[in-house]
């Protein structure tokens, strides 16, 4: 039985939606889904629990907090860790788990990136960040990772840290991870500038955390590097028609990283434009 942790705080707007897609064609007992609801001041619990999946209802607001609670009581594997606002279909899931066989131990979709009545300067941002080769060979950036388990026994619990999915990306080689190209990830960017600005402080700030924790040896991981000049030899001199979108990219980038070095922010803070996005249309 292919378990799925779901952490959710304050997703009553999208996580109907989310668990709609995921059991529509699933099979009596198929899929043992827990949504770990942490912190919610909504409906997040009552919407998810009409769907009949397994809910914990923690009072403490924190997604690594929210995924240990979950993984604690899912039965099965291959183990999936979704994102309450990302959509995935009953054939996508099957495909993800399926994936994670001999030496692949990791699977994750391929990403697509919604970026409908967006504005300049997230649109030039997002052409540029969308051909980074860290974003194809990587299991983050897509809201949902597959682990068998024997990939799941590479670590014990997930660290109180809001890099989650960079954290499981630095336990896998290459060569054990996989991304399946049939499924796709339909992934919401930030609606504002603002709102994308306020994002990649909380990115940076906690990937900034989890390399630090890896490089003291308080977490076992071999934390992929930043890849600071990987948006110039590996994107803009090999397109250089993305060249004025780049000048946003790395204007936006600089700026993030200098607000997320002065006052970093290892909280679960998102972008809540995407929820507004859904609860408006």
């Amino acid at each position: 039985m292919t378990s799925v942790v779901i952490a959710a705080h304050n997703e009553a707007t999208v996580i109907g939606r989310c668990l709609d897609g995921l059991l529509a064609e699933a099979a009596p007992g198929e899929f043992d889904v827990v949504v770990a609801a942490n912190g919610c001041t909504d409906d997040t619990v009552k919407v998810a629990a009409a769907r009949g999946v397994r809910v914990i209802d923690l009072p403490e607001p924190g997604k690594p907090g929210a995924l240990n609670a979950g993984d604690a009581i899912a039965v099965g594997f291959p183990r999936v860790y979704l994102d309450a606002d990302i959509m995935l279909s009953t054939a996508g899931l099957r495909a993800l788990a399926a994936a994670v066989t001999g030496p692949v131990l990791a699977s994750t979709a391929r990403r697509e990136l919604d970026l409908g009545r967006r504005p300049l300067l997230v649109r030039a941002y997002f052409g540029v960040h969308r051909h980074l080769p860290a974003l194809r060979s990587g299991l983050f950036g897509r809201g949902v990772i597959v682990l068998s388990e024997a990939g799941r026994a590479r670590f014990d619990t997930f660290p109180d840290m809001v890099a989650d999915d960079l954290f499981i990306d630095s336990l896998f080689a290459p060569d054990e991870k996989r991304q399946v190209e049939s499924v796709p990830s339909v992934v919401a960017t930030p609606r504002t500038t603002k709102d994308l600005i306020r994002r990649l402080i909380r990115v940076r700030a906690g990937n900034a955390a989890m390399r630090a924790a890896a490089a003291r040896g308080e977490i076992t991981a071999a934390v992929r590097p930043a890849g600071r000049s990987s948006w110039l030899k590996d994107v803009v001199l090999r397109r250089p028609w993305l060249a004025p979108a780049a000048v946003g990219y790395v204007g936006i980038t600089l700026y993030a990283a200098a607000i997320a070095k002065r006052r970093p922010d290892t909280g679960w803070g998102r972008d809540e434009s995407t929820r507004q996005e859904e609860a408006n249309a």
